[in-house]
């Protein structure tokens, strides 16, 4: 049986050396790491080979699993992006002389111990290790079985990344894929200093409701689209298709499309790339009275009760709506605080809908698909923040530091 309380204080330890590193040598084993993924390819490609022979590949997961060669260049590229970046750590965020002469600084500083549960995205490991490494954080993390095998192969590139830079490899621990060591996990209270999950709705809303230690809320979707009565049909077109199939598994993946009354006329048009791409659509009465005829009926369903669905996969929500104000209604009520997005010619709109929709990320004439920590210029992330205390939308690395203040004086005394 493991010890998680050993290894959660052996974490600790490392979390107190990283620190004192210069981010030179925090750099350094992020970017070793990246030549290992570049020269172990096979290595990790085997490994994910007996992840996916594990699944099914019509489950919306395994697109998320699959790792490719294409997909491990692009892993090595973030790693060395982010061992590019400034590190936030020493940051001044604020600097003035108090009236009685102290001198005051607030910097950040990292938070110590990260623990992030998440599910088959083996990705996430690189993600999570480069971006705490480089803010001075150490991270425990506990994958998804579905994964495991990908995981392993992973903690072993990092852990000789680590090695060949002297650096402790306890400053990124795997746990076992099991529940006892996600419950360990959670009620490592003094050891953890916060737990960030990152998966669908359930993994969050279970973490939530579980933890003793602090969580910060990632990842799970409703995503809309309005295609508003000032919308450019072919503007439209391109970017409700961009934002449903670019990739359906991920959480900035449009579920909901919501179309003002005045445009059912252009509703065949603008699903049109939607069929080519095989997108099933469940349409409110209105829609599907637009589509019959000119959508394919094998992908034609009745909306019924779609409208909370994260969809994940080759379906989307379609309902008609009177008005952007009925728009902003739907969204209130269904969505998730994630990613929203207008397409409109009409400015006044737009900014209604960047001032009353409620979402870390809010677009105008741009797909969700955007809400990507590597498209923001943050190298990667760590998740997406659906909550509003602390760090919102896309996280890394100033999003996984604190601050702390600094004063200093020559002999002041208080009053």
């Amino acid at each position: 049986m493991e010890n998680f309380n050993e290894i959660f204080r052996r974490a600790r330890e490392a979390s107190r050396v990283l620190p004192a590193l210069s981010d030179g040598q925090r750099s350094a084993a992020i970017t070793t790491l990246a030549s290992l993924v570049d020269s172990r390819q096979a290595e990790l490609l085997e490994a994910n080979l007996l992840d996916l022979a594990r699944m099914d590949p019509s489950n919306p997961l395994y697109d998320r699993l699959q790792l490719t060669p294409e997909r491990l260049r692009g892993i090595a590229s973030d790693l060395r992006h982010v061992a590019g970046l400034p590190t936030p750590v020493g940051e001044e965020v604020e600097h003035r002389r108090l009236p009685n002469g102290i001198d005051l600084r607030k910097v950040r500083v990292p938070f110590g111990v990260i623990g992030v549960i998440y599910e088959a995205r083996p990705n996430v490991t690189f993600d999570v290790f480069s971006l705490c490494l480089k803010s001075g954080n150490a991270c425990i993390l506990k994958g998804g079985h579905d994964a495991d095998d990908s995981n392993r192969a992973a903690i072993g590139l990092i852990h000789e990344a680590l090695r060949l830079n002297g650096i402790p490899v306890e400053a990124a621990t795997l746990l076992p894929s099991t529940h006892e060591a996600t419950a360990a996990m959670l009620g490592a209270v003094g050891q953890v200093d916060v737990c960030i999950p990152r998966g669908g709705r359930r993994l969050i809303d279970f973490v939530r409701d579980n933890a003793k230690v602090p969580v910060i809320e990632t990842g799970a979707g409703v995503v809309h689209a309005y295609f508003d009565l000032a919308g450019d049909l072919e503007m439209g077109r391109g970017i409700i298709t961009n934002a449903k199939t670019r990739r359906v598994s991920v959480c900035n993946a449009l579920d909901t499309l919501l179309v003002h009354r005045g445009r059912l006329a252009d509703l065949p048009s603008l699903c049109r790339l939607l069929a080519e791409k095989g997108v099933e659509i469940h349409a409110d009465d209105e829609a599907m009275e637009a589509l019959r005829g000119n959508y394919p009926d094998r992908l034609l369903v009745p909306a019924g009760e779609c409208w909370d669905t994260e969809w994940m996969d080759y379906k989307m929500g379609l309902r008609v709506v009177g008005s952007l104000d009925e728009a902003i209604s739907h969204i209130t009520l269904h969505g998730s605080g994630h990613s929203e997005s207008i397409i409109t010619a009409d400015t006044a709109a737009a900014d209604t809908f960047r001032r009353m929709v409620d979402a870390s990320c809010v677009y105008v004439n741009l797909p969700t698909s955007f809400t990507d920590g590597a498209q923001f210029g943050l190298g990667a992330e760590i998740g997406i923040s659906t909550q509003k205390l602390g760090p919102r939308g896309p996280m890394g690395l100033r999003e996984i530091t604190t601050t702390r203040y600094l004063l200093t004086g020559d002999g002041q005394l208080r009053p």
